[in-house]
């Protein structure tokens, strides 16, 4: 899938202060990722840090931490990852999923899609989900 960049949002932790920055949406990526003095300007901290394959193949330790995202008019506190000072941002899948946004390559825009919710019907041991209908029965 191409790539193409989007204006977001990025708000402190509180949601009190926001940052307006251009973000190369990369559905590829697992977290959205923010260069860490950013980050630190808005008082995002980390809370774990964990392993990351890139594009090239090498694998490198980052820390993760929580921030909120508004784009296209949607806002959510989604995971960031503290990237490498003068990378891009990147807008990656979980924080897109959050925002019940995905990508549209073509017209290179995000566009809002349908959440869908796994559930237990009652007095049947049947799965379903939403407009999917059936999953599974036991």
């Amino acid at each position: 899938m191409g790539t193409f960049r989007v204006g977001i949002e990025l708000g402190d932790p509180t949601g009190a202060r926001w940052q307006p920055v251009e973000a190369l949406v990369d559905t590829g990526a697992t977290y959205t990722s923010v260069p860490a003095p950013i980050l630190e300007l808005l008082g995002v901290t980390a809370h774990v840090h964990a392993q990351f394959v890139l594009a090239d193949g090498r694998e490198v330790e980052r820390p993760i931490g929580r921030i909120w995202i508004r784009a296209d008019g949607r806002a959510e506190m989604t995971l960031v990852v503290f990237a490498e000072p003068g990378a891009p941002v990147l807008l990656g899948a979980y924080a897109l999923e959050g925002l019940r946004l995905a990508a549209d390559p073509i017209n290179r825009r995000l566009v809002p899609v349908p959440a869908f919710l796994l559930y237990r019907s009652v007095g049947i041991d049947t799965l379903a989900c939403g407009a999917h209908g059936l999953i599974g029965a036991r």
